[in-house]
């Protein structure tokens, strides 16, 4: 692959961009239908998994706690962990990256490009994120910076962007 010489910093978003934000969600699912179970016994863990899988294909993730709760009846204090767990879970499986896209960063890597994460939402959640992507040889190769964290602090992301890689803005490339 030949990338233009004028580029030479490549910034990605995390969801769906590198990875599927669905594999994400659906062993956040699976944490709290384990604790629910666990913690109610009922309903059973795969019935709460596939209703929220289907919600999360059909409707997407607004109001997938409020259906749920609705259908099988769970209590309103269970929201706070419901929501807790988007942003600590300890994922059982690695997040990995869509194959597409390891071979755009090697690409990218081989012509000295630099690579970077522009990710929005939750810093916390991100970031959580972030810790297990599955990043292989991009391990210690990858910045991830928080678009909500650097608009928070008054800061133009395209300005910081180019002062942290010593670059011209024009000299990035915005890759979605």
């Amino acid at each position: 692959m030949m990338f233009p010489e004028e580029k030479k910093v490549y910034v990605f978003e995390l969801d769906d961009v590198i990875f599927s934000k669905k594999d994400y969600l659906l062993q956040v699912y699976y944490l709290f239908a384990s604790f629910i179970e666990f913690t109610e016994t009922v309903p059973a863990q795969a019935d709460l998994i596939q209703f929220m899988k289907d919600h999360l294909e059909r409707q997407g993730e607004d109001l997938l706690f409020e259906c749920a709760q609705q259908a099988f009846g769970l209590d309103q204090k269970y929201k706070e962990n419901f929501e807790r767990l988007h942003v600590n879970a300890i994922l059982p499986v690695r997040l990995q990256l869509f194959d597409h896209i390891n071979i755009l960063f090697r690409a990218l890597k081989a012509e000295g490009k630099h690579i970077c994460i522009l990710t929005k939402g939750n810093p916390l959640e991100q970031l959580n994120k972030v810790k297990f992507v599955d990043w292989g040889e991009y391990e210690n190769e990858v910045k991830v910076y928080f678009l909500d964290e650097l608009i928070f602090r008054g800061i133009v992301p395209l300005d910081f962007l180019a002062d942290e890689f010593t670059v011209e803005p024009s000299a990035i490339q915005f890759v979605d």
